[in-house]
């Protein structure tokens, strides 16, 4: 007879493994507590809610993430399947709808009599076939049951998230419809700036307050920097990163000297975020800062960016990988707490977990 096994989160990874599991006939007890309790990224009470970007970055086949979603379609991968169902407008990227996404991969989950869903905060690691699959922000009670049987501290960095704005207030006297290079379709709303205007706008960056950390080093992901971090690094560093405005033109003499891009973010159009724009300044700084951008001056912030600790296990010394445990062959680890970054990996993680 075969064993129920229990996940630890449902997440991407988690809710990918469930959906492994119980194709296989393999009964699931799905653990979430964020219906109950939710941490300080998570704003819906779905499972598989994407807390940052709504990109899971390139489509294009020479690209490794690319080839890994067309692995994962081959794969029969549910999430890989709800983001393709329910992508929007992103040029070569497939991104989604964020919130029907992670309805549909819920309801498809609860519909699965092998799913037991437990809205339940887990505080031990469990008995049993288990994959801990709880994320960058798992809980103080259960990091310190991981850390205890794991026997070494956790390894960290901060991620940050990116503001989300009302379609309706920005105005398009100013921004315009296009993709970099006129590929593909004019997906991106773009906010143009002259030099004078970034260099008004660079110098408010830099001397803008941010919300204080807890830890006396601010470790950061390179590839989820805070927008004022990178502008520290000197006045031309966005230039050659999100606000690059090379294949931007409107015309031949209609170049701006930087650009702002702003991603559809959900189906009806009503919602865009700003791309690279992951920030922790102050909500007040933010609305301030994203105000003085041509097309944005009367923008209405959705969701403030914010920024949160990242914890993950040291995976060379605790994981094979197949994201199984050294110590004890029944349990495993996926998604973020594992190592792995980026949702497309956290997703794979999953599915080979499960």
């Amino acid at each position: 007879m075969k064993q129920t096994v229990n996940i630890i989160g449902a997440g991407l990874a988690g809710s990918e493994a469930a959906y492994q599991l119980a194709k296989r006939g393999i009964k699931v007890n799905l653990y979430e507590s964020k219906r109950i309790k939710k941490n300080d990224a998570q704003n819906s009470s779905f499972l598989a809610e994407l807390v940052c970007s709504n990109s899971l970055r390139s489509n294009d086949l020479k690209n490794a993430v690319g080839l890994m979603k067309e692995e994962l379609r081959v794969l029969d991968s549910l999430l890989i399947k709800m983001a393709d169902k329910y992508q929007v407008p992103a040029g070569g990227a497939l991104a989604v709808d964020r919130e029907k996404f992670s309805e549909a991969i819920t309801q498809e989950l609860m519909k699965n009599p092998l799913i037991n869903i437990i809205d339940e905060e887990v505080t031990d690691i469990l008995s049993g076939p288990t994959i801990i699959a709880s994320g960058p922000l798992t809980s103080e009670v259960l990091s310190l049951k991981i850390k205890d049987f794991l026997g070494s501290e956790f390894l960290y960095f901060y991620d940050a998230i990116a503001p989300i704005i009302d379609a309706d207030s920005i105005d398009m006297s100013k921004a315009y419809f296009k993709s970099r290079y006129d590929k593909g379709s004019a997906d991106y709303i773009n906010c143009p700036m002259t030099e004078t205007e970034y260099a008004n706008w660079y110098n408010e960056v830099i001397n803008a307050k941010t919300a204080k950390i807890k830890d006396f080093e601010l470790k950061v992901f390179e590839g989820c920097m805070p927008f004022e971090e990178m502008a520290k690094r000197g006045y031309q560093t966005l230039l050659y990163g999100p606000m690059k405005p090379v294949g931007l033109a409107l015309d031949r003499d209609n170049r701006p000297f930087a650009v702002v891009q702003l991603r559809q973010d959900n189906l009806r159009k009503t919602m865009y975020n700003i791309v690279g724009f992951q920030t922790h300044l102050t909500f007040s700084e933010q609305k301030r800062i994203i105000r003085m951008i041509p097309g944005l001056e009367n923008a209405e912030i959705i969701r403030y960016g914010i920024m949160h600790r990242n914890t993950f296990i040291n995976a060379p010394s605790a994981i094979n990988a197949s994201y199984q445990s050294k110590k004890r062959p029944d349990l495993f680890f996926a998604g973020q707490i594992s190592g792995v970054e980026g949702y497309v990996e956290s997703i794979a993680s999953g599915l080979v977990a499960g």
